[in-house]
């Protein structure tokens, strides 16, 4: 397994996120429970998020990333993955 580290810059309002923020989370957690998500949070200060997963490749998670449901609503704008390579840390 790999690690990845995802960003999304939202393409919506706040408002429109709110709507479906909960959705979004139950998805998380999910993903959480089975491992393959390790940590997610919004960015404080710009409308973005940050995510960190485990797949076996970029692809894989890719296709997984685009069931989220504000993937699914249009609201990113854009996504990045990039492979991590945690040395130090709860990630590695």
């Amino acid at each position: 397994m790999n690690t990845y580290v995802v960003t999304y810059g939202y393409a919506a309002d706040p408002i429109e996120l709110n709507q479906v923020r909960p959705t979004h989370r139950e998805w998380l957690a999910a993903l959480l429970t089975e491992g393959t998500l390790l940590a997610s949070g919004p960015m404080v200060d710009r409308p973005s998020a940050l995510l960190i997963f485990k797949a076996e490749s970029i692809e894989e998670l890719n296709a997984l990333l685009d069931s989220d449901p504000f993937e699914l609503a249009g609201m990113i704008g854009e996504r990045t993955i990039e492979a991590w390579d945690p040395v130090l840390g709860p990630f590695n």
